[in-house]
């Protein structure tokens, strides 16, 4: 008798299941462009550039860009070592601090910038106030900045170091290396492309901050006022042409540092 021959498997089509796909990840990539294209189109170039006129936009620029910078380095200060010990560490009270940095994250921004102004009405804060004026002055900006954008920057950080072989540095230990060393000559350099990142993240965070920032330090004209602020104030006027110039501008600030980090990332790749 002859044997039947197997029926060959019949291969299904992937095209319906990479089509659902492109559709759902493409109605948030339509709606990120179409918001930026509106907005775009809301305005003259004309209109757009007559924002740099006012003195309170240019201060608010200017404001914005330093604390966003000070603030991204003292991110990376504070994420690049807690990244690191959470990392590579084991000690009592591992899971709680892992927690307790997760705050900033998941607390309503609002909640964050009040909570700032109740802590500098306790002793210590009013000690911290009487050498350095930090509430509704310009420190209240990069400190409001700074609880929410270096959280981010040491999740980052904590997952780079997590991606990187321990082993190298246990090498570097047994060749005479201290914990110090090794970690300065092998995982540091390791990790210049999530130090990248996490600056990135906390820049890019930094830059749009508004719910602390209008709580803890205020709104004050040529005093306090940053970008995001300076939306909510021309809105509160009625100013809709000025608060849209404004996310404008933070949107090419946004896309210029992405760009950067972006090029600057590929020519780490190729080397």
């Amino acid at each position: 008798m002859k044997q039947a021959k197997p029926k060959p498997h019949r291969t299904h089509s992937d095209a319906p299941f990479i089509i659902g796909l492109c559709l759902l990840g493409g109605i948030y990539v339509f709606l990120i462009i179409g918001m930026l294209v509106a907005d775009a189109a809301y305005l003259s170039p004309k209109e757009f550039l007559h924002i740099f006129k006012s003195p309170e936009i240019r201060y608010a620029t200017r404001l914005s860009l330093i604390s966003s910078s000070l603030t991204t380095i003292l991110s990376l200060w504070v994420a690049v070592p807690i990244g690191y010990l959470l990392s590579r560490f084991k000690f009592p009270g591992k899971s709680l601090l892992d927690a307790v940095l997760d705050i900033p994250i998941v607390l309503p921004p609002l909640v964050i910038g009040l909570s700032l102004l109740i802590f500098f009405q306790t002793g210590l804060g009013k000690a911290i106030e009487k050498v350095v004026p930090v509430t509704y002055a310009i420190p209240s900006v990069i400190l409001a900045q700074f609880m929410v954008a270096c959280a981010f920057a040491v999740r980052t950080m904590r997952s780079t170091f997590d991606q990187l072989n321990p082993r190298r540095e246990d090498v570097a230990r047994t060749l005479g290396c201290t914990r110090s060393q090794a970690f300065w000559m092998v995982a540091f350099p390791e990790a210049r492309r999530g130090m990248l990142t996490a600056a990135t993240l906390a820049w890019a965070r930094s830059l749009g901050e508004f719910g602390p920032i209008l709580l803890f330090s205020g709104a004050t004209r040529m005093r306090t006022e940053v970008l995001p602020t300076t939306v909510f104030l021309e809105m509160s006027v009625g100013n809709i042409e000025g608060a849209v110039a404004v996310s404008m501008l933070m949107v090419i600030a946004a896309v210029l540092v992405l760009v950067i980090v972006r090029l600057w990332g590929a020519e780490e790749n190729l080397r």
